[in-house]
């Protein structure tokens, strides 16, 4: 949403793959924004909640990329031709895995989280009622963003507030509920 207009569609993906999770958001802009897709495709260690890769594009190519070697200890990011490594001084995080890392760690105050471009600040703020779910609240800086974790476990992303060059987009959760599966048999009425 951005003011009251609908802004689009997020869908999130968590799949474990191997040894690790695959989390996968695709966000569709739409109504008021120009209409385009952003995926981004976090390959997460399922212990730490740390980012072992990263991706994001427009779901047919990667517009900027970041690899974790952990065995090798570099950290490479890519951006269209552009490529980068530095020495991995620790356990980093992407945009994604920040966001899974954070519903593990509700209880924290104050952290500092080492991302690829440097760190993100997060900062807990007063417990708020996002539409009846009584939630923690979490600003991360810099950027400003907000997000809105329900306060009963599994710590659902209830709300994410992030300030954009068009004002304040908020994506917000609805769970849809799932559909019967055509191959499952159906009671019969009598």
């Amino acid at each position: 949403m951005l003011g009251s207009r609908s802004a689009g569609e997020m869908h999130w993906q968590i799949v474990p793959d191997k040894h690790t999770w695959v989390a996968r958001v695709q966000t569709d802009f739409g109504g008021v924004l120009p209409g385009l897709r952003r995926v981004q495709t976090s390959r997460v260690h399922p212990r730490t909640l740390t980012s072992l890769g990263y991706s994001e594009g427009d779901g047919k190519r990667s517009t900027f990329e970041t690899q974790v070697d952990r065995s090798g200890g570099v950290l490479t990011l890519k951006q269209g031709r552009d490529e980068a490594s530095a020495p991995l001084l620790g356990d980093v995080h992407d945009p994604v895995s920040v966001l899974l890392w954070l519903r593990a760690n509700v209880q924290l105050e104050r952290a500092d989280v080492l991302m690829a471009g440097g760190k993100v600040h997060v900062r807990r703020l007063a417990d708020v009622d996002v539409n009846g779910v009584h939630a923690r609240a979490f600003e991360l800086r810099p950027g400003g963003a907000l997000v809105y974790l329900a306060d009963a476990p599994p710590h659902r992303v209830l709300t994410l507030v992030q300030p954009t060059d068009f004002g304040l987009l908020d994506a917000i959760l609805r769970v849809e509920r799932s559909r019967i599966r055509a191959d499952t048999p159906r009671r019969r009425r009598r």
